[in-house]
């Protein structure tokens, strides 16, 4: 029986099609199909059930598993995220308190040399070695009859520190040379690592000096939120006491 050329060529056709089909078929489509009908898991529950997913280590598991592991997996995600907002809330609620309590100490202060006192009692009850306050001659009127000599620091002895620490923020957390540490804390106690901070909005009123004998107490890259609003509130407190040169 003699074969039709048009059927042969019609045949031929729909298995290109099909094959093409076949081709073009791919994650996208697939993914977009299954939102499209979503009463496909439903349709074929049994055959889902059969299904074998590739699994790193188990070899392979059955589909049901594999979204058990998920959502095990998302749970434990989610309760990470709650303890880690847990501890971010109750460190800023411990940030706070500290805060409200050495302003409050600060604002009772009845002179400077008070004040500096207050605050150095507040570091060490934090554990630190002490807290160093010190203001630019040149910008605050430090001599008679106040004598707040003590307190006085140049500018200009002060600039290789700002030049090797502080190019790049109002902070410093972390280990200072013996030269430094000669300027700013000259005690003879030992000192493992300091957080400094500039006074005044361009950094040209003083310096206030934590220091902790832990090396590792005061790093970069940890956060200096206590340092900064300490920072901002003395000069506002020191200028109850002595005038800024004009």
């Amino acid at each position: 029986m003699p074969i039709d050329p048009k059927a042969k060529l019609t045949k031929k056709s729909t298995n290109t099609r099909s094959r093409a089909k076949k081709v073009l078929l791919n994650d996208d489509l697939v993914s977009q199909y299954l939102i499209q009908n979503p009463d496909f898991f439903i349709r074929h529950a049994r055959q889902i059930e059969q299904m074998n997913i590739p699994h790193p280590v188990r070899g392979v598991i059955s589909l049901s598993e594999w979204q058990l592991a998920r959502q095990r997996n998302k749970i434990k995600q989610l309760e990470s995220e709650i303890t880690l907002l847990m501890e971010q809330a109750s460190a800023n609620e411990k940030l706070f308190e500290s805060l409200m309590f050495a302003q409050n100490q600060l604002l009772q202060a009845t002179d400077l040399n008070d004040l500096v006192e207050r605050l150095n009692i507040w570091a060490k009850s934090l554990g630190l070695v002490g807290a160093y306050l010190y203001l630019f001659d040149d910008k605050w009127q430090l001599g008679t009859p106040l004598n707040y000599h003590h307190l006085s620091l140049s500018s200009d002895k002060f600039e290789f520190i700002r030049v090797r620490h502080l190019q790049y923020g109002r902070q410093y957390l972390g280990q200072l040379n013996m030269t430094e540490l000669n300027l700013l804390i000259p005690e003879r106690v030992y000192v493992g690592s300091v957080a400094v901070s500039m006074l005044g909005q361009f950094s040209d009123l003083g310096v206030l000096v934590f220091a902790s004998r832990n090396p590792y107490h005061y790093q970069a890259g940890q956060g200096t939120l206590l340092l900064e609003k300490i920072s901002e509130i003395l000069p506002l407190l020191i200028s109850r006491w002595i005038m800024r040169k004009t």
